[in-house]
């Protein structure tokens, strides 16, 4: 490695301290042996040594001041008694030398200057290279974005269409609801049924009237609710299917939950589809857990609650649904939040409800996380804000 200047200062590395005390000891060396034969100049020629070794620092002042010495040690030679007639040719044979340790400093600065600039264009094209690879995986993300989009906006339109054209028969069947409902002869336990249906059925039209009125879906109006008041409605319109296909429902509310900031049509689309992802997943015998539990907000989350609104209490409640079944692998599991991603079977599923359920808690100022193993089940987690007052109650297990 190449030593650095800064400022004034050399700073060298351990490599190039080992090769300049290495280059230090060959000079003394050179100059002692020098010193005890001063008539024989081959001895003179290992300073080529301690100069080629300097060579590896590619610093110019330590190069220039080794050749000095090495210089002033070669010419000091001539300092010794010679023989008679030898001083001319001891001149000039030391001038050659010179000439030699000159030549090979110079070609040795040259030859690890070349390299200093090649190891940097490699280095200038590695990083150009990885530029340009996280510009591509930006290119092919906003690609990828931009097709979510398109296709999102293609099934805008059609279900704007089809909502305009389901509009029409739903109000019919309310209307013939109703008048089941006053029919002589309905129990109490088919009027309950029936006001199930109505309740659905005006929800359908809620969602329809959202779909037409614009093309984004209605943001969330929040309000400060009693947590059984949104999970109980949910749990009890998906009971029945739970019951047909052999599977337990459970919901576990322990006492003194806080009020969470929910806008209930919306969180009841988001439990209704998150129960029927758990009740497609289990199998006979298999059961879902509905469980809750407050605890203290992160900074994060009580960032992610004042972008909804104003003096978000620094605490948040949790609702998992967790499920036996037959749960997902890793790769599916980064992509369930995708729009149009599903694992279910051609024309079982849009792949669009978990997307659009995530979306919903976000606009709440919650999250919605995801966790599943094979074999072993999923458990979905919604994250919303709450606040702790003495409205909440106790539900019973369902």
């Amino acid at each position: 490695m190449p030593s650095e200047r800064r400022g004034s200062m050399i700073t060298l590395t351990p490599r190039d301290r080992l090769a300049l005390g290495v280059a230090g000891a060959c000079f003394l060396i050179i100059l002692v042996i020098e010193q005890f034969s001063p008539a024989n100049v081959v001895g003179a020629y290992g300073y080529v040594l301690p100069i080629l070794l300097v060579t590896t620092l590619r610093n110019r002042t330590v190069m220039l001041v080794t050749v000095l010495a090495c210089v002033a040690a070669t010419y000091s030679g001539l300092l010794q008694p010679t023989k008679p007639g030898r001083f001319q040719a001891a001149v000039i044979n030391r001038s050659v030398v010179v000439g030699v340790l000159l030549l090979v400093a110079y070609l040795g600065v040259s030859w690890e200057e070349r390299k200093a600039r090649e190891e940097a264009a490699r280095a200038a094209l590695a990083q150009e290279t990885e530029s340009l690879l996280k510009a591509n995986t930006q290119l092919v993300q906003a690609k990828d974005q931009l097709n979510r989009s398109e296709r999102l906006a293609a099934v805008g339109q059609l279900v704007a269409s089809v909502a305009h054209e389901v509009g029409t028969p739903l109000h019919s069947i309310a209307w013939h609801v109703q008048a089941l409902e006053e029919e002589p002869g309905v129990t109490p336990d088919m009027k309950k049924r029936i006001a199930i249906i109505d309740e659905q059925l005006t929800r359908v039209v809620n969602i329809i009237q959202d779909l037409l009125s614009s093309t984004r879906q209605r943001q969330p109006t929040p309000h400060w609710l009693v947590v059984q008041d949104v999970v109980g409605p949910a749990a009890t319109l998906m009971e029945p299917a739970f019951h047909a296909k052999g599977i337990s429902l459970t919901v576990q509310m322990p006492l003194g939950l806080p009020l969470i900031w929910a806008d209930q049509e919306k969180m009841h689309q988001v439990l209704v589809n998150i129960l029927a992802n758990a009740l497609a997943a289990t199998p006979l015998g298999g059961s879902v857990t509905i469980s809750a539990a407050a605890r203290d907000a992160t900074v994060e989350e009580q960032e992610r609650g004042a972008t909804v609104a104003d003096r978000m209490p620094p605490l948040v409640l949790t609702l998992a649904v967790q499920d036996t079944g037959c749960g997902m692998p890793e790769a599916d599991t980064q992509k369930a939040f995708e729009p149009f991603f599903t694992t279910k079977a051609i024309g079982k599923g849009t792949g669009l409800g978990l997307f659009l359920s995530r979306e919903t808690v976000l606009a709440h100022g919650g999250s919605l996380a995801l966790t599943s193993e094979i074999g072993r089940g999923t458990s979905v987690i919604i994250t919303l804000p709450a606040i702790q007052t003495d409205r909440a109650h106790p539900m019973e297990d369902v």
